[in-house]
């Protein structure tokens, strides 16, 4: 959602510029929710720009950059440039979002990009076993590839034929070659919920900070407190997670907890009587202790969060969808290119934002299932 994100800011700001006079009142009503100690008096109020068009393609084309220095110089005059490989799925929805990224590398850096699912890269893109070069055939032209960038591959329903598929096989495929990977396996991996609770654990953090510091462990105790609680459900539960499973199945607290698979995107979530019911249907408790059935492997118990509620109005499709108290999230775009072996750093940037709106009362909040809308953040 970078694109859209941007364009969103966009019209934002025209919006609150040019109907100043006429919206300042609503605003008004929302300010009075921040505390006269936390406002500036910032030159930067109103709706910050979103460099995500900027700074993403910028990301992509240093890393395109880098691989040439790495394999194809001096002898690049020999050499058809090469492209960067955008991995779609099949009938894809989100092609304006991707598309503003593909110009914006071919308008600011002449880069171009070829889309196909991971059914097509099991036909067209071949791997050179001896150098790791990934070649795309189109129309006839072999390309070598510089990026691939995964917009699929993070959901089940993107390897429908199993293991042994062709999806799989040609995910495996791109992962055995020289170009470079958006994201990274590791990155990828990072980015699933079960990482994210493991790192969350006592004593993983404070791994990558001198404790013996005092200011560096202030800095952990100041993240730690951002940290919401993240519990396992599978073989490596603690007695704490336990804990918190009998609190719910036993003492009915399911309203601050949210159970979530591995999956991305909304829909997937179980909260308040549908977490407790499947719970209760997977635990089996005694005087002995309480057992999890191993189903509940997939998922992490989630310490759920409840930020302050805003008036908005939230528009899809063109049309009204309603008026009310909202809530938001507001996520941050980073962009990092490292060496293979994690030993250097070559890019690492802030690269914009994403904050989806929803209404209040509404659990799930993915944009693209329609649960929330884009948004803009608006600085006071």
């Amino acid at each position: 959602m970078s694109g859209l994100s941007v364009q969103v800011a966009k019209m934002h700001s025209m919006i609150t510029k040019r109907f100043k006079h006429e919206i300042q009142p609503w605003l008004d009503v929302n300010e009075r929710i921040i505390t006269r100690q936390n406002k500036s008096d910032s030159p930067n109020k109103g709706v910050p720009e979103n460099p995500a068009l900027q700074c993403l393609p910028q990301a992509i084309y240093k890393a395109h950059q880098r691989y040439i220095e790495r394999f194809l110089q001096p002898s690049i005059q020999e050499h058809t440039q090469p492209v960067v490989l955008f991995i779609v799925q099949e009938g894809e929805t989100n092609t304006v979002d991707q598309r503003m990224l593909e110009f914006h590398l071919f308008q600011n850096h002449g880069l171009s990009v070829i889309r196909m699912s991971l059914n097509h890269v099991f036909e067209h893109v071949t791997l050179n076993e001896e150098t790791g070069a990934l070649f795309v055939f189109e129309e006839g032209q072999k390309r070598e590839v510089s990026i691939v960038y995964f917009r699929a591959g993070y959901a089940p329903t993107d390897y429908p034929d199993g293991d042994h598929g062709n999806q799989w096989k040609a995910r495996e495929r791109l992962e055995r070659s020289r170009a470079t990977k958006c994201p990274s396996l590791g990155y990828h991996l990072a980015g699933t919920k079960k990482v994210q609770q493991s790192v969350a654990r006592p004593g993983v953090l404070e791994r990558f900070f001198n404790m013996n510091d005092p200011l560096e462990q202030a800095m952990v105790q100041s993240m730690r407190q951002s940290f919401a609680g993240l519990y396992s459900l599978g073989e490596d539960a603690t007695k704490e997670d336990l804990n918190v499973v009998k609190d719910i199945v036993l003492s009915g607290h399911e309203g601050n907890y949210v159970l979530k698979p591995q999956r991305e995107g909304g829909g997937y979530n179980y909260y308040g009587h549908n977490l407790a019911k499947k719970l209760r249907e997977n635990v089996d408790t005694s005087e002995d202790g309480i057992n999890l059935d191993q189903t509940l492997a997939e998922f992490i118990l989630m310490e759920r969060l409840f930020p302050p509620s805003q008036d908005a109005i939230l528009i899809r499709g063109g049309l009204v969808e309603g008026i009310g108290k909202t809530i938001s999230e507001l996520g941050c775009f980073g962009s990092i290119l490292v060496s293979y072996d994690g030993a250097r750093t070559f890019h690492n940037e802030y690269a914009g934002f994403l904050l989806r709106t929803k209404f209040n009362g509404v659990d799930e909040g993915g944009v693209a299932s329609g649960f929330a809308t884009l948004s803009s953040p608006y600085l006071c």
